[in-house]
């Protein structure tokens, strides 16, 4: 608690010290006292205020705060609803003359106060506001500051109430296509090199466009009225895994992480078995980064949190470590027959080196950056283009700050 006079609270003091000071000075008792009077009553403000603190004791304020929604995504307006009430009849006087407000980090904010409604009930006062999430991270939020004083308002204390909160903002997305005909692969084998599911060890879903028809369970569509296909993540759906390649540039890198995310999502919708493979950390996961599931509740929401925290390399030397690191994960025996998606920068010759043999095993797409205003970036994004389309990739460039949805279908083949 910070506990303070305020600018009533300074005069009144300054003055009775003067006429005490006067009055001891001239020996006059009478004016002593007097001068006493103004120092006493400010001294006694503070110890009421401080003995009112809403923030301590059996009776303290009991704070609810609720975000809506949380995660978010980059770009979106979040509603923060935060509700304080007394624990019991005699706390609510605590809330008489609160004044309230909230901090947030300038992701959140933009650096401006934060306008809030503040609605009051008998033992509960309700604090609305909303704040904009302009940037990927996990973002502070709280704890709410109150202010209170005396009744000649000649002290005021500032106390912090309730926990603070962390808002989570995903990276701005963009729904991409996702062709089923080109990325499937092989139906009838097993995404992931065991033998075909039966019956017996597959969930069912509805039939949506671009199914496979050998997926459809017959006795279950006749017996419902509907077609039902096996949504287990092995009939047929060869795993992704999404490489990603960060850039050090950080005016390239949310556009960056924007299309992993984007990509990643349309696979995993697609039903695909997904994975974010960014080199950090390789060392601590021998057996391999897990694959993502539609069928596992919470499956965006994990694959989304996984890009929350993806950061730039601090240089050429350690951006080439996590690309070979993610091709040696890559070199898992689970890893054969799946489908690569890379987000590239341009590749010197010892990340093209590592990335040459994951064709061999499976089925290569790159997107390179290329960068028009950095003329020796746009010749390496060239030279990794061309080698990674020797090595059996489907590869292409793709400039920061275009349309998403360009950069993908020209992947594809389908824009050019």
């Amino acid at each position: 608690m910070r506990l303070r006079p305020t600018p009533r609270g300074w005069t009144l003091a300054a003055i009775g010290a003067f006429i005490m000071l006067a009055g001891i000075a001239m020996g006059s008792v009478e004016l002593a006292r007097i001068g006493a009077v103004p120092v006493i009553l400010v001294a006694a403000a503070a110890a009421f205020v401080a003995w009112r603190d809403p923030g301590t004791g059996r009776r303290a304020l009991a704070v609810r705060r609720v975000l809506t929604p949380n995660p978010v995504h980059a770009g979106e307006r979040l509603q923060v609803e935060v509700e304080i009430r007394s624990t019991d009849p005699s706390s609510r006087a605590r809330l008489a003359g609160l004044r309230f407000a909230e901090q947030a980090a300038t992701e959140l904010s933009a650096g401006r106060p934060l306008r809030a409604r503040v609605q009051r009930a008998p033992g509960v006062v309700t604090v609305t506001y909303g704040v904009d999430a302009a940037r990927r991270g996990r973002w502070p939020l709280g704890p709410l500051v109150v202010t209170r004083s005396d009744v000649f308002a000649t002290v005021a204390a500032t106390t912090t109430l309730g926990e603070q909160a962390e808002v989570t903002v995903w990276p701005t997305v963009v729904a991409l296509p996702a062709p089923n005909d080109v990325l499937v692969g092989e139906p009838d084998r097993v995404a992931l090199g065991a033998r075909s599911p039966s019956t017996d060890d597959s969930s069912l879903r509805d039939y949506r466009e671009g199914d496979d028809l050998r997926r459809v369970h017959w006795r279950s569509s006749a017996r419902r009225g509907e077609l039902l296909v096996r949504s287990d993540e092995r009939a047929g759906m060869r795993p992704v895994s999404v490489l990603v390649d960060l850039p050090p540039r950080p005016t390239h890198l949310e556009w960056s992480i924007s299309l992993v995310a984007s990509v990643a999502l349309a696979m995993l919708d697609a039903g695909h078995p997904v994975r974010l493979l960014d080199g950090v950390g390789a060392h601590l996961r021998p057996v391999g980064v897990p694959y993502l599931h539609t069928r596992h509740d919470g499956a965006r929401a994990a694959l989304l949190d996984a890009t929350v925290d993806l950061e730039s390399p601090r240089g050429s030397t350690e951006a080439l470590a996590r690309v070979v690191a993610a091709t040696h994960l890559l070199e898992h025996a689970e890893a054969g027959g799946e489908i690569v998606i890379g987000v590239l920068g341009p590749l010197g010759p010892g990340a093209r080196a590592a990335l040459t043999h994951v064709a061999e095993a499976a089925q290569g797409w790159a997107m390179v950056r290329s960068d028009p205003a950095h003329p020796s970036e746009e010749r390496d994004a060239e030279h990794t283009v061309r080698a990674l389309r020797r090595a059996g990739w489907r590869a292409c460039t793709v400039t920061p700050g275009e349309p998403l949805v360009d950069c993908w279908l020209r992947l594809l083949g389908t824009a050019r």
